[in-house]
């Protein structure tokens, strides 16, 4: 999948780069394993996450007058702004040759409390990306969507929102063909911000009981560099309107919490399905599966529209049927394998996070 040039002379537009996935991809980026970039552009709404970036990124502990007023002089560039502004939006798209879309209201509860600021980031946000694109003519070549897993069959209004994210950008192909628009779809994300790995820590620190929804509940499983590694295949591979998925382990939530509580005196409390969540999460439906291409470790799910696929559904399609976490479950030993791959046992250092240095 490598292509030590693709990024050379380009620059990138990185919509929430602050959040840990964004934080991860600009690490990778900067480490020149695609190439080297003219210009990244880290674009989110909130100046303490950036002011952290940027020390990282200047291997400083604290802040200086260079330190701000070099900002736009330097490779990594910090914007303050909101997808969901249009505005904020054409500044910093204007001289971009590749977009990847990272902002996003991603908690479930958070999202079902509040569905319109989930509309307006998740969606709104991705429409005003097409927007800046369409009506300035500006030379985007790609656009990547993050989407997730529960976008597909949603049942939550995070879901909802991300799934017209994915139909925002698949339908621009239709009316921008000059750029390529398409999306990636992945799980549950190791380590990342909000997620269970760090709860589950904490928990066990804590001497509390591990909280779990449901005794058969599943979760695909990968980790952030897995996450960048399927927006370069998108990247590299990915044609206008796909959405690409990767080919992620699933595990019961069980296992993952049996694995970190290890020989701790640990009691793990069920405490019931919360609203908008599924027992299983699925990464491709039935309707999706007779579209989808084998690519490697990757599912490219060709787009429904014919103007974007002549060729309708795939007969040779690897999937005849969903393709849901609960399908093929790592066992207990398998579970304990992937957590310790990623240094993610109780007793080691977490994998990167959130607060990790960008050096």
């Amino acid at each position: 999948m490598a292509n030590n040039t693709y990024f050379d002379n380009k620059t990138i537009l990185v919509t929430g780069g602050t959040g840990s996935m964004g934080k991860t991809f600009v690490r990778r980026v900067l480490s020149g394993e695609m190439g080297t970039p003219k210009k990244i552009i880290v674009m989110s709404r909130d100046e303490g996450k950036q002011h952290n970036m940027r020390l990282s990124y200047l291997n400083k502990q604290s802040s200086t007058e260079e330190t701000i007023y070099n900002n736009f002089k330097n490779l990594l560039e910090f914007r303050i702004g909101d997808v969901r502004d249009l505005s904020d939006v054409i500044s910093a798209a204007k001289t971009a040759d590749i977009i990847i879309n990272a902002a996003a209201l991603k908690q479930v509860p958070s999202c079902e409390y509040f569905p319109e600021q989930a509309l307006m980031t998740n969606c709104l946000g991705a429409y005003n990306i097409v927007r800046a694109i369409r009506e300035h003519d500006l030379p985007v070549h790609t656009v990547i969507g993050v989407s997730t897993d529960k976008a597909c069959k949603p049942i939550n209004a995070m879901g909802m929102t991300k799934a017209l994210q994915e139909r925002i950008f698949i339908s621009a192909n239709i009316l921008k063909p000059s750029t390529r628009y398409l999306c990636v779809r992945y799980g549950n994300v190791l380590a990342s911000r909000g997620s269970v790995i760090p709860l589950f820590h904490d928990q066990i620190k804590n001497g509390a009981a591990i909280t779990i929804t449901d005794v058969g509940m599943t979760r695909f499983l990968l980790s952030l560099n897995h996450a960048v590694d399927t927006v370069f295949k998108a990247l590299l591979d990915g044609k206008a309107g796909e959405i690409i998925v990767p080919r992620a382990p699933a595990a019961l939530m069980t296992d993952v919490a049996k694995v970190l509580i290890g020989d701790r005196k640990i009691e793990t409390k069920i405490t019931g399905i919360r609203p908008g969540e599924k027992l299983h999460e699925i990464m491709v439906s039935d309707e999706e599966a007779p579209y989808v291409e084998a690519r490697g470790d990757y599912f490219a799910i060709r787009p429904m529209l014919p103007e974007l696929n002549s060729k309708g559904a795939n007969p040779e399609s690897p999937l005849k049927k969903e393709f849901s976490s609960g399908d093929t479950l790592l066992d207990t030993a398998g579970t304990k394998a992937l957590l310790a791959k990623h240094k993610l046992l109780i007793d080691d250092q977490p994998g990167f996070s959130d607060d990790e240095m960008l050096r």
